[in-house]
Formats: structure tokens, C-alpha cells, sequence
């Protein structure tokens, strides 16, 4: 745990219990957001069932057994109640029920509450992809995002979906990443996998690969070292992080013999990173980088596409990890996994990634209002200077 993170929650408690609409500058300090903090004593998250077809209720319920969730949260889901009987059914789990509610306004503090969103007759096919699953999922979502926006919730976890079941004519996204960034109307977001290990995120998202250099400009790295710059300052406590650049190409181009885009935008937008006082170093080979540890030493990695940053992530911290879209005035995670259909109905997913989703996303929202309260009121600055 770093010595910022353990200065930051020492404001979490009185912070927390303060029930009052916080002014503060968030990504663009000219740009002043509200947040209002909702008038109950534990933060409301909504929770979408994702595929219902998939292992997404399985670890939804499996994470809300644990009855240390309800000390710091409560848990909305936004789903079909008859859809989660089905999937405790299917599991055998007998000691676990949901509260039907109508709207979050009605959640019960001390229960996992539930919103039926979905037509009662929506049938389950267990490990199947289907049009019906992807028409659910996308419901889910969209309901919780609006109450995401009205304030009706404080944060969102997402339940898992599958990217080619839920598209139509009203999602048209590569992923809830792209269309969470849509309708918060952000000029930009990052893509932020989150584990014990490290912090990454990644330059050019959900597109093909052959897609990746023309993708890479100079303005968009700039971008996203300013998001995850910010975001490490402001939802994880950390008061000056130092952020590695991954290179490209094989060996970060070796000067220029594989390749050219590290010399031509990967280090300029290194060097105008640090014009915006960021502790911004590379860009460093991505083999060399893992294989050495070196990334013990940043607080962030920023990878320049999506499998150079998530090969690594998986392969150390599959099941604990968790996916946070960073740069967003309203705070989403998920766990790390996908669908899973071949264990849908077996009882073997397990629910730490969804777990620690719903934690990081309390953390950060306590993190934010730890920020907002201790910058409120700043000192004027003056130029010493003679």
C-alpha cells in the first residue's frame, strides 16, 4: 500500500458521511462538475446482469453472498428477478434471494435488491449466444446508465456481455467502454485494467490490429497519459505517479531499425507530457519491460494496443482483476473476464474479479470526494521570484 493511498483514506470516513453536492475540477480544471452525493449512508451500485446466458449471474450472486458488501455499499441489480431464480436453480444455491424493488430510490440497504428490466418470457439458454441474451443485456445497461446519469445510482459494475450478440441499431460499440464514453459525452476515455501487479492502460482499444499504427497519433497518446495521469492522482490516491510508455514495435523499434513510429509519435508525445509536468518515462520494449518486473517501478503503464497490455494482465491476475474506464465523470468497472459460456450453469466461475469490481468502484468514489473535499479550498500561489 503506498504512503499516499494510507494519507487519502484518512479522509474516507469524514469525507463519506457528509451528505452534500461537491464542486470540483475533474480532468479539466477549467471545466467545474458536480457530483452529488446521494442522501444515504452507504454508496448505491448498480450492477448490470450482462448475458444472461453467461457466467454473469453466477459471480453477481456468488459476490453479493458475501455479507461484507452490504457494509460499504448498496447493491442494485438491473435484471429479471425470474432470471436470477433460474440461475440459483441451475447452481443450487438455496441460501440466497433478491429484493424486488421498481426503482433504486426503494433499495433496501441490508438486501441485494433487484429491478426487473426484461419481458418476464425472456428464455435462458445456458452457454448459448443469442439474440434474446444480447437484446437483455443491452436493456440492463441502458436503464442502469440513465439512472447513472440522473443520480439515482453512485457507481456501475458491469456484468459481462457478448461484443457480438448485443449489437443493433441502438448499440453500436465495440464495447461498454465506447459506449459509456458516448453517452457521457467524453472526448475521450481509458481503458484501465486494474491488479495487484500494475496499472494499464491501453492507447488504441477495441480495434483491429491492423488498424494500430494509423491509429497511434501523437494528440491521442497525449490524451490518454493525461486521463491516466489524472486518474492516478484523483480515484487511487497517488500524488505524483510515474507512468512507463511501451513502445510499438519489436524492441521499441531498436532507433528507428523496426520501424518508426516510437521516434515520430511516441516519444514526442512522451517529451509533451512531461512539458505538463508528468512523470512520463519510456517508451520501453514490452517483452523486456514484464520480463525484468520493471513495471514494480511505475504506478501506470500506458500500452499502445489492446492484447500488449492484456496478455500480460491476464496472465497474472485473470481472476482478480478488474477493468476501469478512466475519464469519465461517473465511475464503471467490471471484472476482467468475458462471457465464459462453457461454465455457465457448472458452479465453477469464480467471483473475485466481480467482487473486486464492486469494491474498486466504492473505493474511487470514495477516493473522489476525498479529492474534492481537500482541494476545495486551495492556497493562492505567488510568484516568488525577484
Amino acid at each position: 500500500m503506498s504512503f499516499e493511498f494510507i494519507i487519502f483514506s484518512k479522509f474516507f470516513k469524514r469525507v463519506f458521511a457528509k451528505s452534500r453536492t461537491i464542486k470540483y475540477g475533474y480532468y479539466n480544471p477549467l471545466k467545474v462538475l458536480t457530483i452529488t452525493m446521494m442522501k444515504h449512508d452507504r454508496i448505491v451500485a448498480g450492477i448490470t446482469q450482462g448475458d444472461i446466458n453467461s457466467i454473469s449471474y453466477e459471480v453477481i450472486i456468488k459476490s453479493l453472498m458475501d455479507s461484507r458488501i452490504f457494509d460499504i455499499c448498496t447493491p442494485v441489480v438491473y435484471g429479471s428477478a425470474k432470471v436470477a431464480a433460474y440461475h440459483r436453480k441451475a447452481l443450487n444455491i438455496d441460501n440466497f434471494s433478491f429484493n424486488n424493488i421498481r426503482t433504486a430510490d426503494e433499495a433496501n440497504a441490508k438486501r441485494a435488491n433487484i429491478i426487473n428490466c426484461i419481458d418476464e418470457n425472456t428464455r435462458v439458454e445456458l452457454g448459448k449466444s443469442t439474440p434474446q441474451a444480447g437484446e437483455a443485456a443491452f436493456i440492463a445497461l441502458e436503464k442502469a446508465t440513465q439512472d447513472l446519469l440522473e443520480g439515482k445510482i453512485d457507481v456501475l459494475i458491469t456484468g459481462p456481455i457478448n461484443k457480438h450478440n448485443i449489437q443493433s441499431k441502438d448499440f453500436n460499440f465495440a464495447g461498454h467502454t465506447e459506449y459509456l464514453q458516448e453517452k457521457f459525452k467524453s472526448d475521450h476515455s481509458l481503458m484501465l485494467m486494474v491488479n495487484d501487479y500494475f496499472r494499464i492502460g491501453v492507447a488504441t482499444g477495441h480495434i483491429p490490429i491492423s488498424e494500430v499504427p494509423a491509429g497511434l497519433k501523437k494528440e491521442k497518446i497525449l490524451a490518454k497519459l493525461k486521463i491516466l495521469n489524472d486518474s492516478l492522482i484523483v480515484d487511487f490516491g497517488i500524488r505524483k505517479p510515474r507512468i512507463a510508455v511501451l513502445g510499438l514495435n519489436p524492441h521499441a523499434s531498436d532507433d528507428g531499425l523496426i520501424g518508426n513510429e516510437e521516434a515520430e509519435i511516441i516519444k514526442p508525445a512522451i517529451e509533451e507530457a512531461r512539458n505538463h509536468n508528468m512523470l512520463v518515462f519510456g517508451p520501453f520494449a514490452a517483452d523486456g519491460f514484464f520480463g525484468a518486473s520493471s513495471y514494480n517501478k511505475f504506478d501506470g503503464i500506458l500500452a499502445m494496443y489492446h492484447d500488449q497490455g492484456l496478455i500480460p494482465f491476464k496472465s497474472m491476475a485473470f481472476e482478480g482483476g478488474v477493468n476501469y474506464t478512466a475519464g469519465l465523470k461517473a465511475i464503471r468497472t467490471s471484472p476482467a473476464h468475458g462471457t465464459a459460456y462453457d461454465l455457465a450453469g457448472k458452479n465453477e466461475a469464480l467471483p473475485d474479479s466481480f467482487r473486486k469490481a464492486i469494491y474498486m468502484a466504492c473505493d474511487i468514489f470514495r477516493a473522489r470526494l476525498a479529492y474534492a473535499e481537500i482541494t476545495a479550498n486551495p492556497l493562492k500561489s505567488y510568484d516568488i521570484s525577484e
